[in-house]
């Protein structure tokens, strides 16, 4: 990705460039405005939603504190002011807990007076009891007896002492502590029940999270819920809430994630009860159309952007404008036409700013230097190569021609004059194909005659060593090769190959043509090459050696290469004990077809 980004970057204009830089930096900083400021409105209106929800706690703590403080009041005053001191007998016992009640049933449901024994001695409003009902089994009534000091609040639950034909289930929260009851002067515990109707604890909720964001709750300490606006789906298992964590949980507010849902949540404890009134209101509710919100920031962007972009070509333009006349005005470069006698003082554009007309300048001053450097450069190369390919034909002839002439002058000393007389005819033609007029580039047919006369000329000297086998496709013969690549190859088979053989050597020559190449394979049955040795006949290390390998391979391959490019070459494969074969791998290139493009260049 990154190397196509760059590839299409290098493609495009320097206004395309320019316009695409600034407009990216645009929308960058843009886009991060656009989220700060988007991030810094959520996060606004969420703290703003927070302290919301916290004043409509408190406030909503403050009602239900005073509710359930006057029912509490109603509770001292039944206990401390008509049941303390007082006889049951009393005849007005009955009548003044009717009137307390009466003057509170809109927040009761009924007042209850109970033996330890669970036995009812008073009750408003008077109704008939609920056959089968043990009030020493219910919640309020153990708890009381329990906790003798405290005043106990239970959950929501039915009312289920008493018959009424105006209702059959009534939902009541119970008060209950344990009193002392006096009967005919006899002194017992007993407990005061006080059911608050539950109605109002809904109410007062109901208002709460009527139209508001996210919703109010009410649970005990315990965690037990006492009102939910959900309570029958939360009974039912359809929807679930975190009410055991949250009533866990000090006053305050805090984050949570319930059910994959991001929370903010209150929590205050109502006094005297340890109930929680706890505010959940789900990021998705905040009082915030975000969808809105966003599409008008989109817009916004969207006409900045389109206001950037064509302030952003303009300029480019303006700016890019003489570069791209530059531009045009040395375009010519590109197809190499670099003439000094052809230009004029308006062929490179000089204007724009300061430093385009600077750049226009150098530029003309470059093109009038770049031609001399250009010629310079092409005499010293042709000069280097021809350098190069005389040092290196010059290791390989008096390497040969030391070793023919070691060798005439060995038969002449053993009187073997046909044999001189043969091996020096044959290094006289081995010569005559070396100079090539000069030449360093002959036809295969030259170079496989070559061949021969070597292998004529070693046969003389290694008598009954090694046989050799020429065979070489005619249909190549005419494709150009560079001269004495061959000789080399038979050299180092004969004295790397089969000189120190027991038996009697094998070479073959082999020329041949391949996928379009040219391919000639010297082959022995000799000793073959270490691994070791393998490895480094093509490189430096090879030049310092003395024998045909050590200098022979690297300079053909070498020259190879600077003749037909670094594809060519030598191929070498070698087995100890099992023989070596050197290919030499050559383009396909008639000798004429070389020779024109040659003298083209």
């Amino acid at each position: 990705m990154i190397e196509f980004i760059k590839n299409e970057y290098k493609k495009r204009s320097l206004q395309w460039t320019i316009s695409l830089s600034f407009t990216t930096i645009a929308i960058i900083s843009i886009a991060i405005m656009t989220i700060a400021f988007y991030t810094h409105s959520i996060n606004t209106i969420r703290t703003n939603t927070i302290k919301e929800n916290e004043q409509i706690v408190d406030q909503l703590s403050w009602n239900l504190h005073s509710y359930i403080r006057n029912m509490m009041s109603i509770s001292d005053t039944m206990c401390y002011s008509v049941i303390k001191n007082k006889d049951l007998t009393y005849d007005n016992f009955v009548k003044e807990m009717n009137l307390l009640y009466e003057a509170n049933k809109d927040n009761l449901t009924s007042i209850v007076c109970a033996t330890g024994d669970g036995a009812v001695v008073a009750a408003s409003p008077v109704s008939a009891r609920k056959p089968g009902v043990n009030l020493k089994n219910q919640e309020w009534f153990v708890n009381a007896y329990d906790e003798i000091e405290n005043i106990h609040f239970s959950t929501p639950h039915v009312q289920n002492i008493f018959d009424n034909s105006s209702y059959r289930y009534f939902w009541v929260v119970s008060l209950s502590r344990c009193v002392e009851l006096t009967y005919m002067g006899n002194v017992r515990n007993g407990v005061l029940l006080v059911d608050m109707n539950y109605s109002g604890i809904e109410q007062m909720f109901e208002k709460v999270n009527d139209g508001g964001v996210g919703f109010v709750y009410l649970c005990d300490g315990d965690g037990n819920i006492i009102y939910h606006p959900m309570q029958k789906a939360i009974y039912s298992g359809l929807v679930r809430e975190n009410n055991r964590e949250h009533a866990g949980h000090d006053d305050g507010s805090f984050s949570e994630t319930f059910d994959g849902q991001d929370r903010d949540v209150v929590v205050r404890t109502v006094g005297y009860t340890g109930w929680k009134i706890i505010s959940v209101t789900p990021s998705s509710e905040l009082a915030l159309d975000k969808g809105q919100m966003r599409n008008y920031l989109f817009m916004v962007v969207i006409i900045i952007l389109i206001l950037i972009g064509l302030g952003n070509y303009i300029i480019s333009y303006v700016v890019t404008d003489p570069l791209r006349k530059l531009e045009d005005s040395i375009a010519y470069l590109e197809e190499g036409v670099i003439n000094q006698d052809e230009m004029n003082e308006e062929d490179i554009f000089i204007g724009g700013s300061h430093e385009i007309r600077h750049l226009g300048r150098t530029i003309k001053s470059m093109i009038r230097q770049m031609k001399k450097l250009t010629d310079d450069m092409v005499r010293e190369q042709k000069a280097k190569r021809k350098s190069e390919l005389d040092a290196l034909q010059s290791q390989i002839n008096p390497h040969f021609l030391y070793n023919t002439l070691d060798s005439v002058v060995w038969m002449i000393e053993g009187e073997r004059y046909k044999d001189a007389i043969s091996m020096v005819t044959a290094l006289a033609q081995l010569f005559r194909i070396s100079l090539s007029k000069g030449n360093n580039i002959i036809t295969i047919h030259d170079e496989i005659v070559h061949a021969k006369n070597y292998l004529n000329i070693q046969k003389v000297r290694f008598k009954n060593k090694f046989t050799a086998t020429i065979d070489v496709d005619p249909a190549i013969e005419n494709c150009a090769t560079v001269k004495l690549i061959v000789q080399p190859l038979l050299e180092n088979a004969i004295y790397y190959g089969v000189e120190h053989m027991d038996g009697e050597g094998e070479i073959t020559l082999r020329g041949y043509e391949k996928d379009g190449d040219i391919y000639i394979s010297v082959t022995d049955n000799g000793m073959g090459i270490p691994e070791e040795t393998l490895a480094t006949l093509l490189t430096d290390k090879a030049r310092s050696r003395g024998k045909g390998s050590g200098i022979g391979l690297w300079n053909v391959n070498q020259r190879i290469q600077i003749y037909f490019s670094g594809d060519y070459g030598l191929i070498i494969e070698s087995e100890l004990d099992e023989g070596t074969t050197v290919t030499i791998h050559l383009p396909k290139v008639p000798i004429e077809e070389y020779r024109k493009e040659d003298a083209g260049k």
